[in-house]
């Protein structure tokens, strides 16, 4: 069973926890992405950010774009995989929290993405199934 370290996109660009949120969707429109990992001046991992967090939570609600920091986003404590852990515990996961992209840390220090695409590559069919239909209910 392939690791997330094995499947992942190395590599991940994080926003800024202090960058605005306009900062942030030119950083994913020049990356072609729709999440951002946010990470703290401390190097540690905040939160994610999404396309649609910035026009749900931001936009939306009136709020100024170059005005709202990507740090103002992050709710909680991430959910992320582990370096180490394999394809089954990534499923489980994404599955869980019903999200389709996980942060890697190893240790305290992130090292990539993995996302159900990833997975998908990886394993058979029906798994990845039954999780894009836990994700998407």
């Amino acid at each position: 069973m392939p690791t997330a370290r094995e499947i992942m996109t190395a590599d991940a660009t994080c926003v800024g926890e202090k960058e605005t949120l306009a900062d942030a969707a030119r950083k994913m429109a020049d990356l072609d992405v729709g999440s951002l990992p946010i990470c703290g001046e401390d190097n540690r991992l905040k939160g994610m950010l999404t396309d649609r967090d910035i026009v749900v939570k931001c936009l939306a609600k009136g709020g100024n774009p170059n005005e709202v920091t990507a740090g103002e986003l992050a709710q909680g404590k991430p959910v992320t995989i582990g370096a180490d852990d394999d394809a089954q515990e990534i499923l489980r996961t994404m599955g869980q929290h019903q999200v389709r992209r996980l942060p890697v840390i190893d240790g305290h220090d992130l090292v990539g993405i993995v996302a159900l695409a990833d997975v998908a590559r990886a394993l058979p069919d029906q798994p990845v199934g039954d999780v894009v239909d836990a994700i998407t209910m």
